[in-house]
């Protein structure tokens, strides 16, 4: 067997690799006996099948199976022998002309291939003694809490029904059929929907021209959808709309007392007060928590030079601008409607790509030189997490992770991340700074993960 390097290139490499016909022939007639006890052929005892008769049954079969084991083979030994990791599977490139892959198979040719692959960077790690952050806490107060029990009275308000017409604050109970050119269209009709005047739960003008009316009243309304419209179909599009109208109820008093919390789930009023304090504290915890990832992520980034493995800055690419394209055409965006153009959003998520590489680079190489480790009852945290959002198709879920490796590897790389994480915010220096609640809550442009 003959590897030799053509290309060593940064972090390219491409070798010509040469397994004699007679190699091959060896490691099938190896094969080849070992079959000899393991089929059952009619017409002969266990064992004693003639190897030229099981090479004419099964030696095409044998020989892909060798190939095969051979291409691994010589991926694992060369990295070995060379020190080296790949930053994704080798491709191989073998014969295209039939008839030479049917002597290869037959035994008749030297299997001939190239074998090409991106070796991992070496990573030189910067001193994080260096690296400060800033962790945006919010002091939590009294009318927080109860500006969200307000809202969680507002959300558990009762209406009685009046008589005369609706009025701003009034929650009506409308029939409605919707047309565009004249012609229905698919989700455009409801019998008993309900709608409050002066919220923007429908279409933009839509609740306005239901005011005043009253119960039994009747009225052809007429709507322009907006253009960013979720249905495509219908982004644009002026709409009319035929209502009746079956109730009009006006909101009751909000009270808040023991009785509301009862109504909720919970015992009193001061156990629902201590849960919204507790659901803050997570909320603001969790933001708190990101920023903080954020601002060590960036100067991790910004610290870290070094060459990227081409392809796999491409695959993560091709995963983020899938992604994107995927929501645009859910929500009819366009990269127009988002002020940009496809050239400059991909220049964009190429820049994203290749900070998520190596970002991811740099935390595996910490995380390895610091035997950082994801254990199994974490991955199977994990896993319950995932089941619980999909009732009823646990099973098949399962069968999905058991089956596919590299969705196993999906649920440990964040786990992963946020354990080197953790590690690195006992080495950097961290001072607290107050903050108000909206500068807190305020969403980042951009994800924090390394592995999203």
């Amino acid at each position: 067997m003959q590897v030799n390097a053509t290309v060593v290139e940064g972090l390219r490499r491409e070798f010509e690799v040469v397994v004699p016909a007679a190699e091959l022939d060896d490691r099938l007639a190896a094969r080849l006996n070992q079959l000899k006890d393991e089929v059952r052929i009619k017409g002969f005892r266990p064992g004693k099948v003639p190897v030229s008769h099981l090479k004419r049954l099964y030696g095409r079969s044998a020989m892909a199976e060798i190939v095969q084991n051979v291409i691994n083979e010589v991926a694992r030994e060369t990295l070995a022998d060379r020190g080296e990791r790949a930053a994704l599977q080798p491709d191989f490139k073998l014969p295209e002309d039939e008839g030479a892959a049917e002597k290869i198979l037959t035994g008749d040719a030297d299997l001939t291939y190239t074998m090409t692959y991106e070796v991992l960077p070496k990573v030189e790690l910067g001193s994080f003694s260096s690296i400060a952050i800033e962790r945006p806490v919010a002091e939590m107060s009294d009318a927080e809490v109860d500006e969200e029990v307000t809202k969680l009275a507002e959300s558990a308000r009762t209406f009685t029904t009046k008589s005369g017409g609706a009025e701003t604050g009034d929650r009506l109970t409308i029939a409605y059929a919707g047309k565009v050119d004249g012609e229905p269209f698919p989700g455009g009709t409801d019998e008993n929907a309900m709608i409050r005047l002066g919220t923007s739960q429908f279409i933009p003008g839509f609740a306005e021209q239901l005011d005043g009316l009253a119960a039994g009243d009747e009225k052809t309304i007429t709507v322009t959808f907006p253009e960013d419209y979720g249905a495509r179909h219908l982004a644009g599009k002026e709409a009319t709309f035929d209502i009746t109208v079956r109730d009009v109820a006006a909101p009751d008093p909000i009270i808040i007392d023991d009785e509301l919390a009862k109504r909720l789930g919970l015992e009193s009023l001061d156990q629902l007060r201590d849960a919204i304090r507790q659901q803050l504290q997570t909320r603001y915890g969790m933001q708190t928590r990101q920023k903080v990832k954020r601002q060590l992520l960036d100067q991790l980034d910004t610290m870290h030079t070094f060459d990227l493995p081409p392809k796999m800055v491409e695959q993560e690419f091709d995963n983020i601008w899938r992604q994107i394209v995927g929501e645009m055409g859910q929500t009819g965006r366009t990269f127009e409607s988002e002020g940009t153009t496809e050239e400059a959003a991909r220049e964009d998520y190429h820049k994203i790509a290749e900070r998520r590489v190596r970002l991811g680079l740099v935390l595996s190489e910490i995380g390895e030189n610091n035997k950082i480790e994801v254990t199994e009852p974490e991955v199977q945290r994990a896993l319950q997490a995932q089941l619980r959002q999909f009732p009823g198709r646990e099973q098949q879920l399962i069968d999905y992770y058991r089956s596919n490796p590299d969705a196993i590897a999906s649920l440990r790389a964040p786990i992963f991340e946020e354990k080197v994480v953790d590690y690195l915010l006992e080495l950097v220096k961290v001072t607290d700074k107050t903050v108000s609640r909206e500068e807190l809550m305020k969403e980042d442009e951009e994800e924090v993960s390394a592995s999203a």
